[in-house]
């Protein structure tokens, strides 16, 4: 697959597309890995885990949001909202060669998977690692202090903290827990308890709204990113697993 993909805007979405090794029970579906807020295609979880996939059976695409990576767009119009219709432009153009869709979503990608699978029967399966649910609470806490169109995302200059980002989390979508309950498709949460960037209480949030209709994945110890091998190598396994599963049963 070498076709380019454009968003809405006409802004190129930069993406890496792997071929699952040999048959197995990926075989036949295609998977889409987005990553989380300042991040990109090539952040190790989200690149270790496509090869896991491949070598799996799993095709595998990992992308980099507008405005992020490699991707056309601007980083300040980065929002929810608008990398929602950036993965929706990514659906239509993957769906005519496949009819099995996942989607993987890190962090802000998670929530972002979550509007985006409520409307979009396509996805078939739905995993949300370190997933955001309370937007507007994430948005105060790690940037309440900032101030937007001047300041600056953890202090990091690349990433400049728009007005049009927080109005996005604090009101547009200030949750995307009104939408959880339209998400049909088999789920699978994965989250650290030792993450305080996004608190695994959202993802508590979708188990106490959906029960056992989801699956979760607690890493004891694990940060946001899964940073210790260790935690990210039971990341790996469990998402793999789970998947392979769920691909096997349909």
């Amino acid at each position: 697959m070498d076709q380019p993909i454009f968003n809405p805007q006409g802004e190129r979405i930069d993406y890496t597309f792997r071929s699952g090794a040999g048959e197995a029970a990926g075989e036949g579906w295609l998977v889409l890995l987005g990553h989380g807020v300042t991040g990109n295609k090539d952040r190790p979880l989200i690149s270790e885990l496509a090869e896991a996939l491949n070598a799996a059976g799993f095709d595998t695409l990992r992308f980099s949001f507008a405005g992020n990576g490699e991707s056309g767009g601007d980083f300040r119009e980065a929002t929810i909202s608008k990398e929602t219709d950036d993965l929706a432009a990514i659906v239509d153009g993957v769906s005519a060669g496949y009819s099995k869709i996942a989607y993987i979503g890190h962090s802000m990608g998670g929530a972002v998977g979550v509007l985006q699978a409520a409307r979009d029967p396509r996805i078939r399966c739905l995993v949300s690692i370190a997933g955001m649910v309370d937007t507007k609470t994430f948005a105060m806490t790690e940037f309440g202090d900032v101030e937007p169109d001047s300041g600056v995302m953890w202090e990091d200059d690349e990433c400049p903290l728009s007005s049009a980002f927080m109005t996005d989390l604090c009101e547009t979508v200030g949750s995307v827990a009104p939408r959880v309950a339209a998400v049909q498709c088999p789920w699978l949460l994965v989250h650290g308890t030792a993450d305080d960037v996004v608190r695994p209480g959202d993802t508590e949030t979708v188990r106490s709204l959906r029960g056992d209709a989801v699956d979760v994945c607690v890493v004891d110890g694990a940060d946001h990113s899964f940073n210790e091998p260790r935690h990210r190598a039971l990341v790996l396994a469990s998402v793999v697993e789970w998947l392979s599963g769920q691909a096997v049963n349909g």
